[in-house]
């Protein structure tokens, strides 16, 4: 009798699907179809935690309503995440996937600390990545990254499934980015085609570490691999987003915050500049 060997994607034993209501008018988040179908791809244990941001205090302000009916409001955005949860549990059980769920309902900045501490007991965590609520989903991404010290997959609204068959790896020779690749192994081992780029100017691409040096070490764990050292057109971050859609990437990992957050915050930054307007998902680590 033939046996077959394990997906790489086996690696990845648990799975944490974070969501944050913030708005009733919030359609289903795109982290969760994302998240239920990589877990199940790799049989990975999943954990939905579907919070609500509960809008009282100094958070009712932030919303820009003093409204004496706000708890009737918190009280429907909970509903609204308790349904996100069984739903997607029920979805879960249906792929025959271990799931356990929570509802926690917590103003700012609780909220988010609450997902950042349960990331740390997960191998990947699978957030939404909404423009329409630029501020807490970068946030929540941000306190994930660094509050955990585990990766983080960032899902744009136009990527509501898994699929890892093509891998852009965003390459600077930078710490960040070595243990994002390493991070994503799982990943990168299961995908078709495995692309390293960096991007420069030709005279910064005779002078940095190239990505063919960091393709070896990949090449050594089973990662079918190959280096581009692409001009730089634009921004860098502009640079990977028009790579990205020219080879129809399923996913881009690279390294987050190479410079300090106000850093970025204040001159720009190439993880802001794609958290704000990502092509594909974005798999990230610190």
């Amino acid at each position: 009798m033939s046996m077959h060997a394990p997906s790489p994607l086996a690696a990845l034993r648990d799975v944490l699907i974070g969501t944050i209501v913030e708005d009733e008018r919030d359609p289903v988040s795109p982290a969760i179809g994302y998240g239920l179908s990589l877990a199940e791809a790799a049989r990975a244990h999943v954990t939905i935690q579907s919070s609500s941001w509960c809008l009282v205090g100094t958070d009712a302000w932030l919303q820009g309503t003093g409204d004496p009916g706000i708890g009737v409001v918190d009280r429907r955005l909970d509903a609204l995440a308790r349904a996100f949860a069984e739903n997607a549990a029920g979805a879960a059980a249906q792929a025959g996937l271990v799931c356990t769920w929570e509802t926690p309902r917590l103003p700012y900045p609780e909220v988010v600390h609450r997902l950042a501490a349960e990331a740390r007991l997960h191998d990947l965590t699978v957030l939404d990545l909404d423009p329409r609520s630029e501020i807490l989903s970068r946030e929540t991404v941000e306190a994930a990254l660094i509050g955990s010290g585990r990766p983080v997959l960032a899902v744009p609204r136009s990527h509501p499934a898994f699929a890892g068959r093509r891998i852009l790896v965003a390459w600077d020779g930078s710490l960040q980015a070595a243990r994002a690749a390493n991070d994503a192994l799982p990943l990168l081992r299961a995908a078709d085609a495995v692309e390293i780029v960096s991007v420069g100017d030709a005279d910064d691409l005779l002078t940095t570490v190239p990505g063919a040096e960091f393709a070896r070490h990949l090449a050594r764990h089973g990662v079918a691999v190959t280096v581009s050292d692409l001009p730089q057109v634009g921004s860098i971050a502009d640079t990977l987003r028009s790579h990205a859609g020219l080879v129809r990437a399923d996913l881009m990992v690279m390294g987050a915050y190479r410079h300090s957050r106000a850093r970025e915050f204040i001159f720009g930054g190439v993880t802001r500049s794609l958290l704000m307007d990502a092509p594909v998902p974005l798999f990230l680590a610190q």
